[in-house]
Order: C-alpha cells, then structure tokens, then sequence
C-alpha cells in the first residue's frame, strides 16, 4: 500500500493525512474481496525498515492502526472477516498488541475473509527467525516456521504508485506470484483499481516452472 505520503503532499496536506486517506481503500478492497468470493487478503502496512521514519509519523501511524481496528471490529463481525496480524509484533507497544490480541481472538470464527496485515515485518526477517527455529527443532522444512506458516502463498501481489520492487515483502512466499503494478497511489486505489489488477491477474498464464501442453 504505497503513495499515501505522496498523495497528501499533492494536496497541499501532511503525510499522516494521505494514510488516514488510505484507510478508505483498506476498506474498499475488504469489501471487494467479500463481495468477491476472495478468501485471503494481505495487506503490507508497516515494514520493519519503517521504524526508520521520523519518530512523529511512526507514532502517528501507530495510533492510525490502533483507531482503525477498533472502529472496523463490527464490520470485520458483519462481514465474516477473520483478522490476523504477523510480523515482529515484540516491537509493538503493548497497548497495540493487546488490541490485535483482543480482535484476533473475537474475529476468529470468520468465514468469509482472512484478512492480514502485515506489520513490523520483513522478507528477510521472517526467513532468518524461521531458519532460527528450524534449526533448534532439528527440522529440514523452513515453511511451518514462517509466519505465515497454514496461510496459502499469495496467487497475485499489487504495488501501488509507480513503485516495480518487492520491498522486503514475502521473498519465500512470493516466488511464484504475479505481479500487477499500477501507477495508482493507495489513497486513489478503490474497487475499480482492485478489480482491474484482478482482470490483468486472470488474463495470465501460470505454469509454476512447467510447460502447459
């Protein structure tokens, strides 16, 4: 979910502006994949090379998330939404972690819709902390340490704003994803973006390394 800070200063605004913007496509794209049919939805809202940003955005950030689970509990309830949030959650206050803790838990029973944000999380943290674990079990398989370990690999992953990276995001999980970048900034990034990603997605042809006959 990228562009929010750009979309802001486009319109004259501060940074933190642009995600509490952002939000609303949070909520649009929920909804679509309700409507939809789509079981999983990701969404990478807080890297851990985000810490680096200046303290006031980070802690503005912080209490955006902690707001929005809040306020989307009923319609996570509504909707048959599981929620679920993974990453190096210990850098978390505790205050946030109870939060997810409490939505985690109530939201549980959802059937419509796992939803997963991504926070304080990166590719390369995720493998090292796996392979840690891996190793003290005396294993030879890396997935079941994963964070994500029981969540299927993402079938299609959409880059917002212009930007043609990955960004430290699911480098195990991604090797065999598609890929849809579209020039549109988060906070502009309603249905109609999503549903477009989702028609350039089914237009591909996915052979996961073999030759379709």
């Amino acid at each position: 979910m990228d562009g929010n800070g750009r979309w802001a200063k486009e319109r004259g605004k501060e940074r933190i502006y642009g995600h509490f913007e952002g939000v609303e496509s949070v909520r649009a794209v929920t909804e679509a994949c309700v409507e939809l049919g789509i079981p999983y939805l990701s969404l990478f809202a807080f890297s851990e090379e985000n810490w680096q940003r200046p303290q006031e955005e980070v802690e503005a950030l912080m209490g955006l998330m902690l707001k929005s689970m809040h306020n989307e509990y009923p319609t996570f309830l509504k909707n048959g939404v599981r929620f679920r949030v993974l990453g190096n959650l210990e850098r978390l206050s505790g205050t946030l972690r109870e939060e997810i803790a409490y939505l985690e838990k109530a939201t549980a029973g959802g059937d419509k819709l796992t939803m997963i944000l991504f926070m304080s999380y990166s590719g390369k943290w995720d493998i090292q902390q796996a392979a840690c674990k891996m190793a003290a079990a005396g294993e030879s398989d890396l997935e079941p340490f994963l964070v994500t370990a029981g969540i299927p690999d993402p079938d299609l992953i959409i880059r917002t704003s212009g930007e043609k990276r990955i960004s430290n995001y699911l480098l195990w999980q991604a090797a065999y994803s598609e890929f849809v970048f579209t020039d549109t900034l988060w906070p502009d990034f309603r249905k109609e973006s999503f549903r477009a990603a989702l028609e350039e997605y089914s237009s591909r042809d996915r052979r996961f390394g073999k030759v379709n006959k």
